[in-house]
């Protein structure tokens, strides 16, 4: 971590060691708080807008007032970007309800949110995994029942990559009543010939912003794009596997749990998924 490093904390840009928050931040004791992560690539926010929806979306979910209007955001953002000299990586941005003296209930309604944004370098186009292909594990979804809304409260997501480490594979795939439910930081698809499969939807998973771009290219490709539940058989089965993410847009799975899916190999609707979110991220 440079000294020359640039966060935004609460309405100002500071060096990365002068940025402090509260004992008594919500988001420190309680979980309480919305993140999101945009990618960038040279120079430039991928698919933001998606993004910051979102991100408006799930502080509503959880009744904390958004601090900045879209365009207000992206100026942020932009800036962030510029002070860290970033031309590839992420943007990490975060809202909590604020610091205020430890109780369950919320305090009061004038207490200002912590917001916090930094940035993190990361080749995100020529990943080298993307060429030899992800290996997952699977693990059981022992998370809350509001997946949809992207909090802090990350603890069954980290056990889970930490399970990932110690096999020494990129992610984990977790899995509820038998059916794969999501990655610990991504979206699940499978291949199975001319369509790709992902679960629909609901409180149990995250709406992936670059799950829904994926799906948009894949039709345009002439691919069919079923959303249902599926099992870790018959991911294991397919043609193919994938998962998405902003960090590793299309990321090709080789293998679940050991066993080879398809040819063992980045599949073709994989690799192609991938080049085409790169030319729209480019765009």
């Amino acid at each position: 971590m440079s000294e020359a490093r640039i966060v935004y904390l609460n309405g100002a840009f500071l060096p990365f060691d002068e940025a402090k928050v509260s004992v008594m931040d919500r988001g420190f004791l309680f979980a309480d708080g919305i993140y999101e992560v945009s990618a960038v690539l040279d120079g430039r926010l991928v698919d933001n807008a998606a993004h910051l929806a979102r991100l408006d979306l799930s502080l509503g979910e959880i009744g904390i007032r958004n601090p900045h209007t879209i365009e207000g955001w992206v100026g942020l953002q932009e800036e962030l970007v510029r002070h860290n000299g970033l031309t590839e990586g992420l943007v990490y941005m975060q809202v909590t309800r604020g610091a205020f003296e430890r109780d369950f209930a919320f305090p009061p309604a004038e207490t200002p949110p912590t917001v916090m944004m930094f940035t993190q370098a990361k080749t995100v186009a020529n990943n080298p995994l993307a060429e030899r292909g992800a290996k997952v594990v699977t693990v059981p979804d022992i998370r809350w029942k509001r997946r949809d809304i992207k909090s802090v409260a990350l603890l069954a997501q980290v056990l889970a990559k930490q399970e990932a480490a110690k096999a020494g594979v990129a992610e984990a795939w977790m899995v509820e009543d038998g059916f794969v439910t999501e990655g610990s930081s991504s979206t699940a698809f499978m291949v199975a010939g001319n369509a790709i499969v992902t679960r629909p939807l609901s409180t149990a998973l995250l709406p992936g912003i670059t799950r829904l771009a994926v799906m948009r290219l894949a039709g345009d490709e002439g691919l069919r794009v079923e959303e249902r539940l599926f099992t870790v058989e018959e991911a294991v089965a397919a043609d193919e596997a994938f998962y998405t993410s902003a960090s590793a847009f299309v990321m090709p799975v080789v293998a679940i749990d050991g066993r080879p899916v398809g040819t063992g190999e980045p599949g073709p609707r994989a690799r192609r998924l991938r080049d085409l979110y790169l030319e729209l991220a480019r765009a």
